[in-house]
């Protein structure tokens, strides 16, 4: 079963090898860890600071998802999240809500096809 989503994961471009590297080759554990990544409160925080205007909160948001979706191997959202993180960096907001929608998406395109 656990290895099912695995599969699925590499199948979508996800970097599952270079993930369980980091995991120690614990399935559980990844997969622990991969739900709450997927829910993770700084998905909602980048969204605020984007409403808002707060560079520096949406960067905060933005650079913790970067390490963590990286540290997973979720090689499309890592993608997604790098043209937020970089613009913001910058201090630049421009064109920046409609990637957060792009990456919402495909964060919950995941969530779907995860079942989660």
């Amino acid at each position: 079963m656990e290895s099912e989503i695995l599969i699925k994961l590499e199948s979508m471009g996800c970097d599952m090898k270079g993930a369980m590297g980091r995991f120690v080759d614990d399935e559980e554990l990844y997969l622990s860890f991969l739900g709450q990544v997927i829910d993770d409160p700084a998905f909602v925080s980048l969204g605020e600071g984007i409403e808002e205007k707060d560079v520096r909160k949406a960067f905060e948001s933005a650079h913790s998802l970067k390490g963590t979706i990286g540290n997973m191997g979720l090689t499309p959202l890592y993608n997604r999240i790098v043209e937020i993180v970089e613009p913001l960096r910058a201090g630049s907001l421009e064109g920046i809500p409609e990637k957060y929608s792009t990456l919402i998406a495909e964060r919950d395109d995941l969530k779907k096809k995860l079942g989660y």
